[in-house]
């Protein structure tokens, strides 16, 4: 299910009422605990947080015109769905989201690469969100990004 939006207003708009109270709350979870730098817009047809090009003007190596990504959330047909580049690109941040989660959720963690799969919305586990969101400076994610994942 993709939303049909322009806007992160729209977007949010968009979502169905039942998920709009946790779905908001991930947002403002977000807000509140991502390091400066980081901005948020629309990106590739979800709500994303982002390394503006003005702070980094190669861009994302798929796409040099658009800005570097950093984390997504969407509201999917069957969940909400999180995703979190330095997940994917960050060994030891993966296996300690991997043993942090079941600490703050009873449901097995459904996740793929760098897509944390959020089935009951009511299980969102917000604290860990928190703390995930502070575990990269801007800096260091496009560090990490150039050293992990750009191709040269």
């Amino acid at each position: 299910m993709k939303l049909k939006a322009d806007t992160v207003d729209e977007y949010l708009e968009a979502i169905p009422d039942e998920r709009k109270p946790y779905f908001n709350k991930l947002r403002e979870t977000i807000l509140k605990n991502i390091p400066k730098g980081f901005e948020e817009c629309l990106s590739y047809g979800m709500i994303g947080y982002v390394v503006p090009l003005s702070a980094y003007p190669d861009g994302y190596h798929c796409n040099p015109k658009l800005p570097l990504p950093f984390v997504n959330i969407a509201s999917q047909k069957n969940f909400i769905a999180l995703y979190h580049s330095g997940i994917y690109a960050d060994k030891e941040v993966y296996d300690w989201f991997v043993a942090e989660y079941p600490k703050h959720c009873d449901r097995k963690l459904d996740m793929g690469k760098s897509c944390v799969r959020f089935k009951k919305a009511e299980e969102i586990p917000f604290k860990l969100i928190a703390q995930l969101m502070k575990k990269f400076k801007m800096k260091q994610w496009i560090d990490l990004y150039e050293k992990n994942i750009k191709k040269k």
